[in-house]
């Protein structure tokens, strides 16, 4: 692969197993291993304890698990990667970058945009659904690169440049929504009794029969 196009440490990225037990710190309360060494590149992930020990003052970055699913938060790896034309989302208040394609049995009807390479539906008019259909992409018709010489870390300027959509989990949502329903449906104060309810005047009693 072209390293003016691609790093030469993303696909060893893409295809390594994270979330495992980590072989030395298995008994420690941070052993799974969900961080990924940029400078070693040695294809192993490995744990929060393993990085203070043997990756001090390397690159690092720290995956993370949205529905089974491998991401990246974009604010780390956009250091490192040019993720334009990557669809991302908002997942529980971080912004991330999925890693792989996500298998979906079919598109639904009525949608707008798709991923190039895998179909997959996406919110916005973006390339790619993950970093991995984009890497296919280059390397089938290089029209696309992931360096980047310059990166603006203003993340305002960046939402600008980009129309970067924003989607809650769906955990997330359901609250929202459950949210808006009390909202809706909330008590309101009590009102104060309208006049039709009010007695006219003081009552009198009927004048007795002469």
């Amino acid at each position: 692969m072209d390293k003016l196009l691609v790093p030469p440490w993303l696909e060893t990225l893409l295809t390594t197993a994270f979330f495992t037990v980590c072989r030395t710190h298995g008994d420690a309360a941070r052993s799974e291993c969900n961080m990924f060494c940029l400078d070693c590149n040695g294809g192993d992930a490995f744990c929060f304890y393993c990085r203070s020990s043997k990756h001090k003052d390397h690159q690092v970055i720290q995956i993370r698990r949205s529905s089974y699913h491998d991401v990246v938060r974009v604010g780390e790896i956009q250091k490192m990667l040019d993720i334009s034309g990557v669809q991302t989302y908002v997942i529980n208040s971080a912004r991330v970058v999925f890693l792989n394609e996500r298998p979906q049995p079919r598109t639904g009807k009525g949608v707008a945009h798709i991923c190039e390479i895998c179909g997959r539906s996406l919110l916005d008019p973006f390339r790619f659904c993950s970093l991995g259909c984009k890497l296919v992409g280059i390397k089938r018709n290089r029209d696309a690169s992931f360096i980047t010489l310059e990166v603006d870390q203003n993340e305002s300027s960046m939402e600008r440049r980009e129309g970067i959509s924003r989607l809650v989990s769906s955990r997330e949502e359901e609250q929202l929504r459950e949210a808006s329903q009390q909202d809706i449906y909330a008590p309101t104060s009590p009102r104060p009794p309208s006049s039709a309810r009010r007695r006219k005047g003081i009552p009198h009693r009927a004048p007795f029969g002469s």
